[in-house]
């Protein structure tokens, strides 16, 4: 039985997690949040702080592997670990690459992979001498995340809202579509592709608001979607999973938003809609097993349960009910006791042979399920 621990107990560790039940694996997680929504489901939960270098350290140092379901987490402590031998997927030296924002550019401009032109800035003064580059979106180096950490600067009085810290300024790319891809990556260097999801986003939030999978972009564009993917995870060398964001614009060429080194909201669609999901994708990696099939049984919608505006603190579901009887339709929930605006909830996942019918009861669900207190 091997021992594989997970830093983080947020909602992708707890469905990491309820797959874990198909392996004969012995799970430890490190949070320090007793009620984190992935608590009850390991088999043994430690109190701690994942950015602490002992917490992590002292954590990790009895396991076989070790994976992440955050990147804010202490690097140092997993390059010692893996130095002493403990597998730990993905490899600090990728994390160190895609947990800073201004290092992650770097990468891709090094590795000659496709991304928006950007310039780094360290502080507010620096900002503002970037006025010839709008419209632009900043991304605070190090610290952000679902939506949080970018600020849209479309002109000079953006300015006084942008963030006073390392940074990236990046030319808005004229965006047709969003896209994201995921990557599997074994320790043998063999690689496996799911197909790439199209992502729609809530405006106000910055956060996904609905997907549909597959996206239904040309093949000439699938072709640049899947090269350009591959070469992100190939070069980044490490065993693990990589879900690669990508901007198509009105032109056509494509460009790569950002990487992230673990499960993704854009691939938990794949739990009811493919016959390997992301997650028993990583346990396979993880604990040495052959690659799964990547294949839709279906196509599928994807819809994020989002904390309403206006309330905060005992969640309440309204229209639950509603949802549970529709076909073909599969709703989770993450068992965070407390909502607060624009938190994530839950998902529900739609699937479908007919386009506009994922559309329709993505639509639906929007409008009858609400995540209240």
């Amino acid at each position: 039985m091997q021992k594989v621990g997970i830093l983080g107990g947020g909602q992708l560790g707890r469905m990491l997690l309820q797959q874990a039940a198909n392996y004969t694996v012995e799970t430890y997680v490190l949070e320090n949040d007793k009620e984190c929504p992935a608590a009850h489901l390991c088999h043994h939960f430690v109190l701690g702080d994942i950015r602490d270098f002992d917490a992590v350290y002292n954590f990790g140092k009895n396991l076989d592997a070790i994976t992440i379901e955050i990147e804010n987490v202490n690097i140092d402590a997993l390059e010692k670990l893996e130095a002493e031998g403990v597998r730990v997927y993905p490899k600090p030296a990728a994390l160190r690459i895609i947990k800073n924002k201004i290092l992650q550019k770097q990468f891709y401009a090094d590795n000659e992979i496709p991304s928006p032109a950007f310039k780094v800035v360290q502080n507010k003064l620096e900002l503002g001498n970037t006025q010839d580059w709008l419209p632009a979106v900043q991304k605070l180096g190090e610290g952000g995340y679902d939506g949080k950490g970018v600020q849209v600067l479309k002109t000079k009085n953006d300015f006084e809202h942008g963030f006073d810290a390392p940074s990236v300024v990046e030319k808005m790319v004229d965006i047709d579509k969003e896209i994201a891809m995921i990557v599997a990556v074994n320790a043998k260097g063999e690689t496996a592709l799911y197909p790439p999801v199209e992502m729609l986003f809530d405006p106000q939030l910055n956060l996904l608001d609905f997907q549909l999978a597959p996206a239904y972009i040309p093949e000439r564009i699938l072709w640049r979607v899947e090269a350009i993917s591959l070469k992100v995870a190939r070069s980044l060398k490490s065993p693990g999973l990589f879900a690669v964001e990508l901007f198509v614009d009105r032109e056509g060429n494509v460009f790569v938003n950002e990487t992230a080194p673990r499960v993704h909201n854009s691939g938990h669609h794949t739990i009811e809609a493919h016959y390997s999901s992301q997650y028993d994708m990583l346990w396979r990696i993880l604990l040495g097993y052959p690659l799964g099939n990547t294949a839709a049984i279906l196509p599928s919608s994807l819809v994020n349960l989002i904390g309403e505006k206006g309330y905060s603190g005992t969640v309440k579901y309204e229209g639950l009910d509603e949802v549970l009887k529709m076909d073909n339709v599969f709703v989770h929930l993450y068992g965070k006791k407390e909502t607060k605006p624009g938190r994530k909830m839950g998902h529900v996942t739609v699937i479908a042979n007919d386009k506009q019918e994922l559309i329709h009861k993505a639509n639906m669900v929007k409008r009858t399920l609400k995540v209240i207190s």
